[in-house]
């Protein structure tokens, strides 16, 4: 087993998150895990980007080689495709259609819906809207996360676990708010 995963957006929405969470389930499932960020500019509402390996086998670089990433996770649509060449020809992108426009020039959303498009495994979902339509507006990005659970290859309620271990410490009404934001992905992949 071994996936390749980049996970892009913008300082504050939540992506290191979300690589926690992964990183969790995949220790629990005595996994090898190698991570990467890149999250200096977060703070001035810059792209934050994590490389995330995972393998059943001993990683020895945690830099994501060009066409051979598995997953790309966006948090914001026109980030993805930053990271294209990085995609695997059959590899997914599972992203947010909600832009996050913090540059004058930043592209029209039909562009950006035209480049994804040309794509064969794309889940493109308004999880802002998810989030605020059931009650859990600060777990948008766990909305992602399970919105990319299959294509992720772990398990349902690995991920789960490893939300109640990220997030115990902060109580079992945040605890709950993303296990219900993870269902709302689920579901919506479908």
């Amino acid at each position: 087993m071994k996936t390749d995963i980049i996970l892009c957006g913008v300082g504050g929405q939540g992506i290191l998150s979300i690589a926690t969470i992964i990183g969790e389930a995949a220790m629990k499932e005595n996994l090898y895990i190698k991570q990467a960020e890149v999250h200096g500019m977060s703070q001035r509402g810059g792209d934050v980007q994590s490389n995330l390996r995972i393998s059943s086998a001993p990683i020895y670089s945690d830099l994501i080689p060009a066409g051979s990433c598995d997953v790309i996770i966006s948090m914001e649509p026109m980030e993805a495709l930053r990271y294209l060449h990085y995609l695997k020809r059959d590899g997914w992108i599972i992203t947010s259609s909600a832009p996050f426009v913090n540059i004058p020039n930043y592209p029209d959303m039909d562009d950006i819906k035209a480049e994804y498009n040309k794509l064969d495994h794309v889940i493109m979902i308004d999880i802002e809207q998810l989030a605020k339509d059931n009650g859990v507006p600060r777990s948008a990005n766990v909305i992602l996360l399970g919105a990319a659970q299959k294509a992720l290859g772990i398990d349902y309620e690995k991920l789960e676990d490893a939300i109640r271990r990220v997030f115990g410490r902060k109580g079992d009404a945040v605890v709950e708010a993303n296990i219900k934001a993870l269902a709302i992905g689920k579901e919506a992949q479908k």
